[in-house]
């Protein structure tokens, strides 16, 4: 009494079918528990396939295999009445079939297909009694509960076998297979190994639409069209991908909890498919709380305001007393027990993430208007979860793809979500996150994007779009573009000058901003005056760990460093450092910032040991904590191979300049400042290795790009040209002195 044969197409899992047949076999023993068996994971992945094999090839095992599809009330009750009249007993419920069942002397095996409501006890399906053998799948992952012996979880088929099956379902012959398998594995990633994908995948091919290698760029233009394309034979029970999820989401609505789950998929589904931390709804709701208090509605370009934060979803009360994340959890946990998201919990970080193609599936069934919604939702929940209190986030890493998937969708577009100022507020602090993170490429082309749409330009700046040219100045900063970012701070400066008072958080750090564009415009003695003001400032109005008092010091220190006042840096350092790891976590970048910079000041003081042993700590976390082309990261390698110049490690300092260099032309331009530096010193590190014609060759190329875009006074293109002028006077002298002894 099975429901169809076995699918022609069944490929792989040959593990997973002898660890369950062995489990389920006669081993003779007396046993005092029934054999019961579950079999749970994520809808289209093929439990049901499973049990199909199961059955074909323990049919000899058993005098009866029973199937009965318990996805509702009526098929189950219809599939129990089968089971009565099989064993030729008249039953009128499921109770008397269950009874009929219980009663059969004979083995039997029986087969519960999806069990996938997670409010319903599907004990109640199972005989009384020990004997006869039950498997049961789902998707909901608590159901493994039921499992006498070790529940199996379903995940997706390996690269290996993921490919063998679209192959065969794109009926190619097998011995072509070999040539195709670069353009099958990138279908594969693509569909994320996704089972019942991968067969409509290949069935899409097969009947003609298209061929396998045009199949990844028709799915990114019709995507929902090919999900939903099913095969004509050999169909699942739902047919297609989206219908197997939708089948889940059917169970969503019932009450307050089924809402909440349906509004946090549709954020989910606005972001990316990879961990979202739950944290960030606490701290939106607790910036919510801080933006609701103002009895005013009107904020000004780049304030959060009431807004936003009655944008925030159901679950996230912004207007509660205490953060309450019990909804919040209560919706998390639906989700996951229908299995269209997965809890993770790594690194004392909690979050949820997404098959893809559940993902895909989430944002496509949106109608417009609610996903136009769930944009704004995520994006007020992304901005007022940063603030801009706090200059960075302990979930930063995890934050950065969700906000890149965001801001997919363009600024023109966001424009029209509400009103104008209010989303280019939204975009604005998704900027400072992209900031934050140093993905300088990807602000600029924001920021781009909204000077065409506000037919603005940084060279003409307004008083309107203040906030804007803030974001712009760190950017261009960033980019290497000093003097643009001096001009642009001094204007965002001097209207905040006019419009805060002397202590608003918004004018201290266009200040602590403008200040650190000085120093590496070089503008050192400028830097100085106005650090030394904002830090007399800052003295009486913020506490001693608050991070923009802590910022202004160590941004003051670095000034001092750069104008040889060691003593005036040294002093001022310790304490940032000493507050920074009182208060801040081993891996958070301004603890790293600050020891960096001590570091910096103990190799200028003359302290090269103590210099040493920071910079390689310093070093070693950002290794674990930052990715390989991080900006803090290779700038903290490029310092310790300076150092280790200093201490004699020579050949330890080349290794690590090479590396820096390397990274570094391959994500900046030629004229940007870092990697011009870092070849510099690369190129002293060759000649202290006795590697003159390459540091002579390095040398060579600095000096002809400082010289296109630097003026002649220079300190940078001086120092340049100076040390070429140097390394190839003392390999003349050298020559000179070999051809005079011979």
């Amino acid at each position: 009494m099975v429901p169809r044969p076995v699918n022609s197409l069944f490929t792989g899992r040959t593990q997973l079918l002898q660890r369950i047949e062995s489990a389920l076999q006669n081993d003779g023993a007396s046993n005092s528990r029934r054999k019961q068996l579950v079999i749970t994971g994520l809808g289209g992945m093929g439990k049901s396939e499973v049990c199909l094999q199961v059955a074909n090839t323990l049919r000899k095992d058993f005098w009866g295999v029973f199937w009965v599809d318990v996805g509702s009330d009526t098929t189950a009750k219809n599939g129990f009445l089968a089971i009565a009249k099989a064993l030729g007993s008249f039953a009128a419920s499921i109770e008397d079939s269950l009874l009929a069942l219980a009663s059969t002397q004979r083995r039997w095996l029986l087969i519960l297909d999806n069990a996938d409501d997670p409010e319903l006890d599907y004990s109640r399906y199972f005989p009384s009694g020990i004997e006869g053998t039950v498997l049961l799948t789902s998707r909901v992952p608590q159901c493994s509960q039921y499992s006498a012996v070790l529940a199996e979880s379903l995940g997706a088929l390996d690269v290996q076998h993921s490919v063998q099956l679209l192959l065969k379902a794109a009926r190619v012959p097998e011995d072509q297979w070999q040539g195709c398998d670069k353009q099958a594995q990138d279908i594969v990633h693509l569909l994320g190994s996704h089972t019942l994908a991968l067969i409509q995948a290949g069935a899409y091919i097969a009947e003609g639409y298209c061929s396998l290698d045009q199949y990844i760029a028709k799915y990114q233009r019709q995507r929902k069209r090919l999900l939903e394309h099913y095969p004509i034979q050999e169909q699942s029970r739902y047919r297609d991908v989206y219908a197997t999820f939708e089948a889940s989401a059917e169970v969503l609505n019932r009450d307050e909890a089924g809402r909440d789950a349906l509004e946090l998929l549709e954020i989910l589904a606005s972001l990316s498919s990879s961990v979202f931390p739950l944290q960030l709804f606490a701290d939106a709701w607790e910036q919510a709380t801080r933006v609701l208090k103002p009895i005013t509605e009107w904020t000004e370009l780049g304030e959060l305001g009431r807004w936003h934060a009655l944008q925030l979803p159901g679950f996230v009360d912004g207007k509660a007393d205490e953060w309450d994340d019990y909804r919040l959890k209560k919706a998390s946990a639906l989700l996951a027990s229908l299995s269209l998201v997965t809890r993770n919990s790594t690194g004392g970080i909690d979050g949820l993430s997404m098959h893809p193609l559940t993902h895909v599936w989430a944002r496509d069934r949106l109608r417009t208007q609610r996903r136009q919604q769930a944009w704004v939702s995520a994006g007020c929940t992304l901005a007022l979860s940063r603030g801009r209190s706090e200059p960075w986030h302990p979930c930063e890493r995890e934050l950065l793809p969700h906000v890149q998937s965001l801001l997919a969708s363009t600024v023109e577009t966001v424009l029209t979500l509400g009103s104008r100022q209010e989303m280019l507020t939204v975009l604005v602090h998704c900027g400072w996150i992209l900031d934050d993170m140093r993905e300088d490429v990807r602000l600029e082309a924001l920021l781009l994007e909204i000077y065409e749409q506000l037919q603005i330009a940084p060279e003409v700046p307004s008083e309107e779009h203040v906030a804007i040219w803030d974001l712009a100045g760190a950017n261009v900063m960033h980019m290497g573009h000093t003097g643009q970012a001096v001009a642009l701070l001094k204007h965002v400066v001097k209207v905040r000058e006019s419009t805060l008072a002397e202590s608003h958080l918004s004018r201290l750090m266009s200040q602590h901003g403008l200040a650190e564009a000085y120093i590496f415009n070089k503008q050192i003695m400028e830097a100085i005056a106005l650090l030394e003001q904002l830090v007399k400032v800052e003295a009486t109005t913020l506490a001693e760990s608050h991070p923009f008092r802590l910022a202004s010091q160590h941004i003051l220190a670095m000034a001092y460093c750069g104008n040889r006042q060691m003593k005036e840096a040294l002093e001022l350092l310790p304490h940032v450092v000493k507050v920074r790891e009182m208060t801040l976590a081993e891996t958070h970048l301004d603890r790293l910032a600050s020891q960096h910079e001590l570091a910096r000041a103990y190799h200028s003081n003359g302290q090269t040991k103590e210099a040493v042993a920071l910079l390689e700590h310093v070093v070693k976390v950002q290794d674990i904590t930052l990715v390989e082309t991080h900006p803090n990261r290779l700038t903290s390698q490029h310092e310790l191979a300076i150092v280790f110049h200093t201490n004699g490690q020579i050949k330890e300092a080349v290794t690590l300049l090479e590396h820096v260099v390397k990274v570094r032309e391959m994500t900046l331009p030629e004229t940007h400042p870092d990697q011009l530096a870092s070849q510099h010193v690369l190129a002293r590190a060759y000649h202290s290795n006795g590697q003159t014609r390459e540091a002579v060759a390095l040398l060579e190329h600095v000096v002809a790009v400082e010289g296109r875009i630097l003026p002649a006074g220079h300190p940078s293109r001086i120092a340049s040209i100076e040390e070429l002028e140097y390394i190839k006077a003392l390999e003349d002298l050298k020559v000179r002195w070999i051809g005079d002894r011979s």
